[in-house]
């Protein structure tokens, strides 16, 4: 008797693993996405030395329309940071910060670092007996790089 309580402890043990192996095969290219969206905001950020609310709007629309994100949109989150942790996102219009002091604009003069972080909420679930057991994983991603434009209408410092 003994041995076959064993054999079958040892199949739901095998079978568990096998379902969580397969959502770790799930989670590889749902972490790449988070990885790719985040390169391609800043390399934009690199270029503006910010992040303009369209292209921001645009990056959070695609992610909230991918197959495994759309469980958990709304926990999506990007930010994006200037090197004194302040919003590095603004209007479109960069003409509109012309007469506004320095410290409220959100770009900074060029290879000053801009930081784009997206994170999210990976969920991870496994089906044993007809009852799911669930488990919301958060997850983030980040990359920092400098920007690149030079803007006349700010201090340009040597340091």
């Amino acid at each position: 008797m003994r041995g076959i309580a064993k054999s079958f402890l040892v199949a739901i043990v095998v079978a568990a693993s096998i379902m969580v192996f397969t959502n770790l095969v799930f989670f590889f290219p749902w972490y790449m996405t988070l990885v790719i969206e985040t390169f391609n905001l800043s390399q934009v950020a690199a270029g503006d030395n910010y992040i303009k609310q369209s292209y921001y709007d645009d990056a959070l629309e695609r992610l909230k329309d991918r197959p495994i994100y759309r469980d958990n949109k709304d926990q999506i989150e990007i930010e994006v940071l200037n090197e004194d942790d302040k919003s590095a996102r603004g209007v479109d219009d960069e003409t509109t910060y012309a007469n506004a002091a320095e410290n409220e604009k959100p770009y900074r003069q060029r290879g000053e670092p801009v930081k784009v972080t997206i994170s999210a909420v990976y969920p991870l679930s496994v089906r044993l007996w007809g009852q799911e057991i669930r488990k919301e994983i958060p997850v983030s991603f980040s990359l920092t790089s400098a920007g690149l434009k030079h803007y006349k209408d700010l201090e340009y410092y040597f340091d």
